[in-house]
C-alpha cells in the first residue's frame, strides 16, 4: 500500500506546517532565556522581533488553511477522484505555503497575498473536482 501523490504532499504539507513553530520559540528562548519562555503561565506571545512575529502569524494562518485543505485532499482521494491535476495542486499547495510563511516572516508583501491566493485556488480546485465528482 503506498500514498497517492495527492496524500504524499498532504503528509509533507502537515510536517512542514507542523515545524513552523520552531524557529520563533527558540527566537523566545534566546531573548528571554529557556526558563521565562517555557515557564509563562499566561501564554504570552511577544517576541520583541518584528520577524518573529510575523512568522508566529504566518504559522497561524498555516494551521487556519490547512485545515480547509487537508478534508479536500482526504475526501478526493477517498472518493478516487485522483488525478494529474489534482496531484499537481497538492504540490502546488505544498510550494506555495512555504513561500508564503517566508514572504509573510520577511516582510514580502505583494509575494505574501500572490502565494496565499493560489492557495485559495487550490482550495477551490479541489472543491470544484469533489463537487464535479
Amino acid at each position: 500500500m503506498t500514498l497517492s501523490n495527492e496524500l504524499y504532499w498532504l503528509t509533507l504539507t502537515l510536517l512542514m506546517t507542523s515545524l513552523f513553530w520552531l524557529p520563533y520559540i527558540i527566537n523566545r528562548m534566546a531573548e528571554q532565556g529557556v526558563l521565562s519562555a517555557v515557564w509563562d503561565p499566561y501564554g504570552r506571545t511577544d517576541t520583541g522581533k518584528d520577524w518573529a512575529s510575523r512568522m508566529m502569524q504566518a504559522h497561524q494562518n498555516s494551521v487556519e488553511n490547512l485545515v480547509i485543505f487537508a478534508p479536500l485532499v482526504i475526501m478526493v482521494n477517498s472518493m478516487g477522484l485522483n488525478s494529474e491535476i489534482t496531484a499537481t495542486a497538492c504540490m502546488v499547495y505544498f510550494l506555495v505555503r512555504m513561500i508564503h510563511y517566508l514572504a509573510f516572516t520577511f516582510a514580502v508583501p505583494v509575494l505574501r497575498v500572490v502565494t496565499f491566493i493560489i492557495g485559495f485556488g487550490v482550495q477551490s480546485l479541489l472543491a470544484v473536482t469533489l463537487l464535479k465528482g
